[in-house]
């Protein structure tokens, strides 16, 4: 029996070419490379900010900056209740598809209007809320960027759906490079051309646009402006709708979402609120810095986010529309290993490289006592990414009650598992933002696998488990090998380190290969 079907039943390997497998494969593959243009331009300029904050922001600059975010994220959330997912849902189910999009919009629409006037209104008590009573602008600004990022949700997802792939990305390419450029402009142009008066009539025109008061304030506003561009790209989308809801409908998309929004509250949690946490459960006067330290080590774990990111904007449309097919649940399982694969090398490069390039070029070295955490939480997002995957069978089924239920679990454990470590002294090993890695690393983990143990009771996929812990069991002793083998100069480290990801890249090649034969 050729190597290519050895997983398969006996039945479908008669039946199925492996060509038609294939082509869902390179479709996913194609739509989450146009995904993952913006979604990496964008992580990798957002990263790249990183040195200019830190360089010119003091640690508990950066921090506030992060703690706005965070709880950015968490609100974006409760503004879009589930209501994307359930677009991909009942756009595959209805056959008037106007309907859906204009019914989800509609409800967008008038709970954004909502959210908007509570938060100017209340804008004075929420900073005082959240200990920042001398900038109730930035609650005001924040809820101007959630409110038109929220609208841009659905139009976004009909893209997608619609597997209009480069309108996306170039959408989404035109929002990143105005928010890059406008830090850039606010953050070293503008004090720049105020420090040399001999520009003259220049200096004068940036005093009518810059306060040199201004710091982080700035980051906040070309986010804003970014995000209010991105909704007047999509006004063609907002131009097909109906301007008409059907109640029946947008009780049928509230009553499908409302579990996916407490999925998503109980995400935002394990995702975000660790930083929150470290800034509440600190002591003040290294709360903040803390905060930075964590929050700059993070983004070491971009290449792994780029890729979960693409891939969950790719593969979500893709798995509503592959259910349909009868070897549906053969093309999820396939997909799975291709997943590992990439995720596992993503691991492999990022660490092997960490010390030699990733921390040097990238990150100040005042930041650099928290390399400790980048393997840690690069397993976590990896392990999120899988999670992802796993999450098909809760959305297939409609019983995204499941998806809350796992969500609140790993909530459940990363507010206990923060609580319990990050006060903890200096003497204990877990403290800190350690403690918040590590239980972010547990959190994801748990989730993982207990997605994959639900999931095959109600929509029971032969995923290879295997090829699971394998590929990723030789990307963690690679690693191993790299970090216990000292060699003298940084060329000799880097080409041994790259040999290391040659020796991945070809027993991948070598198991692999077979299994795409042409045989039948």
């Amino acid at each position: 029996m050729p190597t290519a079907y050895c997983l398969l039943p006996a039945k479908v390997i008669q039946k199925t070419d492996i060509f038609v497998l294939m082509n869902p494969f390179k479709k996913l593959a194609g739509q989450t490379a146009i995904y993952g243009l913006s979604s990496i331009l964008g992580r990798i300029l957002g990263y790249l900010l990183v040195p200019l904050y830190t360089r010119v922001f003091l640690p508990g600059e950066y921090g506030t900056v992060t703690v706005f975010y965070a709880y950015a994220a968490f609100l974006m959330v409760i503004l879009t209740y589930g209501m994307e997912t359930a677009f991909f849902r009942f756009n595959e189910s209805e056959r008037d598809k106007e309907k859906v999009f204009s019914t989800g919009m509609i409800s967008l629409i008038f709970s954004s209007l909502i959210f908007l006037f509570l938060s100017f209104v209340f804008s004075k008590n929420v900073a005082a809320w959240i200990d920042y009573a001398r900038h109730p602008e930035y609650v005001q600004w924040f809820a101007w960027m959630l409110v038109l990022d929220a609208l841009s949700k659905l139009p976004f997802a009909r893209l997608r759906a619609q597997n209009r792939a480069f309108r996306f990305a170039g959408i989404n390419l035109a929002n990143i490079m105005i928010n890059f450029g406008l830090n850039l402009f606010f953050i070293l142009l503008c004090p720049y051309i105020i420090r040399h008066e001999s520009w003259g009539a220049a200096n004068r025109v940036i005093l009518l646009l810059y306060r040199p008061d201004w710091g982080i304030e700035y980051i906040f506003i070309s986010n804003l402006i970014a995000s209010a561009a991105t909704l007047l790209l999509l006004v063609p989308q907002f131009m097909e709708m109906k301007w008409k809801a059907d109640t029946k409908l947008l009780k049928a998309m509230l009553i499908y979402a409302f579990p996916l929004l407490f999925a998503g509250m109980a995400g935002i949690v394990n995702e975000t609120f660790d930083r929150l946490l470290l800034r509440y459960l600190l002591p003040k006067d290294v709360a903040s810095y803390q905060v930075g330290i964590y929050s700059a080590c993070y983004k070491i774990s971009i290449l792994m986010t780029i890729f979960v990111q693409a891939y969950k904007y790719a593969a979500e449309p893709f798995f509503f529309a592959q259910a349909k097919e009868k070897d549906a649940k053969i093309v999820y399982a396939r997909i799975m290993d291709y997943f590992i694969i990439t995720v596992s090398f993503i691991f492999l490069v990022t660490m092997v490289y960490l010390d030699d390039f990733i921390m040097r070029k990238f990150i100040g070295k005042n930041y650099w006592e928290g390399k400790g955490v980048i393997p840690i939480l690069l397993m976590a997002n990896l392990f999120l990414g899988v999670y992802y995957n796993l999450s098909i069978w809760y959305k297939l089924t409609s019983k995204t009650i499941w998806g809350a239920w796992l969500s609140v679990i790993g909530a459940v454990v990363t507010l206990v598992l923060n609580f319990w470590w990050i006060p903890l002294g200096a003497d204990h090993l877990i403290h800190g933002y350690l403690g918040s890695a590590w239980a972010t690393f547990i959190c994801y983990a748990l989730m993982m696998v207990l997605s994959y143990l639900i999931g095959q009771h109600y929509f029971p996929v032969k995923y290879n488990l295997f090829k699971f812990f394998g590929y990723l069991g030789f990307a963690v002793l690679l690693y191993g090998i790299s970090s216990y083998t000292v060699l003298e100069g940084t060329i000799l480290r880097i080409m041994f380190h790259t040999f290391l990801l040659v020796v991945f890249a070809a027993v991948v090649y070598l198991i692999e290969v077979p299994r795409l034969s042409t045989s039948r």
